[in-house]
């Protein structure tokens, strides 16, 4: 028998497929987000199922998080994303005491209590300036891969100074920064500087160790290493870091 969590992010799809007795990870599958939401998550999750030998009366219960968990018609119910990140994130890091997650939509600084309980938190949902649609406006700008800008990052000298804090305001002034001749390494490098400094401002009072970074951003390169720099300390990457939401539904769908 299996749980199933369904992280329904605004850039991907994320299921999980939890073991109800042992509580270990049976299958997990992404899918880019689309039209449809519904139908693409009932697709990952009847593949994963198949390819893990299982059936419909398999399922013992269906938890959906994320942007779009609402529209997860198959779900038994839906839990913040901020609540399942944290159970996520303690699983797979049980000595964590401060979470960063940065989405495609949003970013989030999540201080924990026992057992992944959530203390309080510091949400940016209101601009894309500080979240994984950024790196993707930047991306396509500059016209590389998203998984690019990482070795670009690293080959900066200079690191320029993005200051605008909306995404359309900051696209000018990249624009602005090539017609001078800034480098696209050094814009990269910048903007990673910029999203990292943001995180640091919404710690206010600052940030306990361990910090675990999780979230789609979390696998573009030199993220890690600007968020060491801004937050003042070292931070490591949770492992699967998309699926931490998916996985923390799935626990909360086995309790």
């Amino acid at each position: 028998m299996v749980s199933v969590g369904v992280d329904a992010g605004s850039r991907a799809i994320k299921i999980v497929l939890l073991d109800t007795g042992s509580r270990e990870v049976v299958a997990s599958g992404i899918v880019a987000q689309g039209v449809g939401c519904n139908d693409l998550a009932n697709d990952l999750l009847r593949d994963l199922m198949e390819r893990s030998g299982l059936g419909p009366g398999d399922v013992t219960r269906v938890v959906a998080t994320g942007y779009a968990r609402n529209m997860i018609d198959f779900a038994d119910t839906t839990v913040t994303e901020i609540t399942c990140h944290a159970r996520g994130v303690h699983r797979v890091a049980p000595n964590a005491a401060t979470v960063v997650e940065i989405g495609g939509q949003d970013s989030k600084l999540l201080r924990l209590g026992p057992g992944g309980s959530v203390r309080d938190f510091s949400m940016n949902d209101r601009c894309a300036a500080g979240t994984g649609r950024f790196l993707e406006v930047v991306a396509d700008r500059l016209g590389v891969a998203l998984d690019g800008l990482g070795p670009m990052a690293a080959r900066s000298q200079r690191p320029a100074s993005i200051s605008s804090t909306c995404i359309v305001f900051a696209e000018t002034e990249i624009i602005g920064l090539l017609s001078t001749g800034t480098s696209p390494d050094d814009i990269v490098a910048g903007v990673q500087n910029s999203i990292a400094i943001r995180i640091a401002a919404m710690a206010g009072r600052g940030v306990v160790a361990p910090v675990v970074f999780t979230g789609g951003v979390a696998i573009v390169p030199g993220m890690d290493r600007a968020l060491e720099s801004a937050l003042g300390c070292p931070v490591s990457i949770a492992p699967n870091p998309q699926f931490t939401g998916a996985l923390g539904a799935a626990i909360m769908a086995a309790a």
